[in-house]
């Protein structure tokens, strides 16, 4: 083949193992055989009908659902680039979106409709339509490791989102990382309910699970009964999920006497997680595994393996096998075991740079290819790193990525706000919730409800503060700097 990359991985395993189910979503089955197909007469609507060429962006703005898969397949063997939207985004975060990527087409998902949204649009009728129109006869475009395959887009510190974009070659090292921690069989049958618009769902679940010629169980949602009716039903073996989903699985009152006999291996990561969370797993017999890592990584950095996944519960693990990390002190040594220091990580894993902001790049990535997580870490004596705090003032809110800045932009749109500063503070069912400290313009007046009615429709839904509280001043230091660490000692708590 001359497609090196990811597209063909549908050929390749079709050819291997045709009549293997690749993917069941509500009841119904597809074989590896069928998505190829359809994968195959997609990329030839696309190019023929809709002319997306190489390079061009095709987005898609829906739900875990096969069509997701069949776009993003689709687009790899055109040589195109695959951005996959997050539907909790207000409508204003997608426009500015797919503007920035300058989509060639935006693919919806059988639940939207994309009204108010800019460009060439595909429904899910026309969506069939399209796949019905277009050729079965193989498509084979030189693709190598080295093209980009996806656009992911990252909340940015400056209130903007950025895409982080990963070439073929990242996403299947990612993929072969995983494999040398996880012994995945070709018999798996893997549940996706995380969303595959975050990396973590796409590229530690459905490409190893098609790498291996497992079974992908689709889900455009996350439920807590519909997991355990799912586990014991399709006898599922492995699941990713955020801590929150787990959580979540644990408290219920299923949890004693489920049948989770099918479960091979559980993989964690998104956010940091809890050790009383991890213990609680273990002590029902499970392998509960986990791994730090972002979207400008593909995402693997570290990870904790089953052998050790008990006596070093609580850390993120040691450097995936193709990976290097390294902790930096704030004198730029190398920190001792014990001591903290930024995360550093070189690898084939390691993102290109971000879409069209190469001083954003520069920031990150060095010229030798070492990026630069903005996240604190501490090494025991064996190398296992534990996650301790973050440079930046990231929130992870249920598995979600929320930016300060980027609330802090919107809540200044607000004519009564003066200062506004936005900190994480903890909440028992998510982990972390934003909390907004606002000050007040002389001679205005506003309540915490005018504030998140005002968010509202700005910003998706979990990206708005649970909390705000309203506070005199902001501390500064003498340059004028806004300092959120006294913040977060005093209004922290909740």
């Amino acid at each position: 083949m001359r497609n090196q990359g990811i597209g063909s991985w549908p050929a390749r395993r079709a050819r291997m193992t045709p009549e293997r189910v690749a993917l069941s979503y509500r009841g119904h089955d597809r074989t590896y055989r069928e998505l190829l197909e359809r994968v195959y007469r997609l990329a030839s609507a696309l190019g023929r009908t809709l002319g997306v060429r190489r390079g061009d962006r095709v987005a898609f703005l829906g739900v875990n659902q096969p069509a997701m898969v069949e776009t993003f397949f689709a687009a790899g063997l055109l040589g195109a680039v695959f951005v996959p939207l997050n539907t909790r985004l207000a409508e204003p975060e997608l426009r500015y979106i797919l503007e920035d990527a300058e989509a060639a087409v935006l693919v919806l998902g059988e639940e939207r409709d994309g009204g108010g949204l800019p460009g060439r649009h595909v429904g899910a009728a026309e969506y069939e339509e399209l796949i019905a129109s277009g050729s079965p006869e193989p498509v084979d475009e030189p693709v190598s490791q080295d093209d980009i395959c996806l656009i992911m887009y990252t909340s940015g510190t400056t209130g903007r989102p950025k895409g982080a974009m990963l070439t073929h070659g990242n996403l299947t090292w990612n993929a072969v990382n995983l494999l040398v921690d996880v012994p995945l069989a070709h018999d798996e049958v893997v549940l996706i309910s995380a969303p595959m618009f975050h990396i973590a769902a796409l590229a530690q679940t459905l490409i190893p699970c098609v790498l291996k010629g497992g079974r992908a169980v689709l889900e455009p949602s996350f439920d807590v009964e519909r997991t355990y009716d799912l586990i014991e039903r399709e006898r599922v073996t492995v699941m990713f999920g955020v801590p929150s989903m787990f959580g979540f699985i644990a408290q219920s009152p299923r949890w004693p006497t489920a049948d989770l006999s099918s479960l091979r291996h559980l993989l964690c990561g998104g956010a940091p997680v809890p050790e009383p969370l991890i213990r609680t797993y273990q002590e029902r017999g499970l392998t509960f595994l986990q791994g730090y890592g972002m979207t400008e990584t593909s995402p693997g950095a570290l990870f904790l393996g089953a052998e050790r996944s008990v006596d070093k519960a609580g850390t993120a693990g040691v450097p995936c096998f193709f990976s290097d990390v390294r902790l930096v002190a704030p004198d730029g040594s190398p920190a001792a075991p014990g001591q903290p220091g930024e995360l550093y990580v070189q690898g084939p894993n390691v993102m290109a740079g971000y879409w069209r902001r190469p001083e954003d790049t520069a920031k990150v990535l060095s010229e030798d290819g070492w990026f630069r997580s903005g996240d604190i870490g501490v090494a025991d004596e064996d190398g296992y790193v534990r996650i301790s705090d973050r440079i930046n003032d990231l929130i992870i809110s249920g598995g979600e990525n929320i930016y300060p800045a980027e609330v802090e932009s919107a809540l200044y749109e607000h004519p009564a706000v003066a200062e506004c500063a936005v900190i994480g503070v903890p909440d028992e069912r998510w982990g972390e919730v934003g909390k907004a400290l606002v000050v007040l313009r002389p001679g205005h007046q506003a309540g915490a409800d005018d504030l998140l009615k005002h968010l509202d429709g700005r910003l998706a839904r979990y990206k708005i503060p649970k909390y705000v509280e309203f506070v005199g001043e902001l501390p500064k230091n003498a340059a004028g700097k806004l300092l959120k660490a006294p913040l977060r000692k005093l209004y922290g708590g909740g």
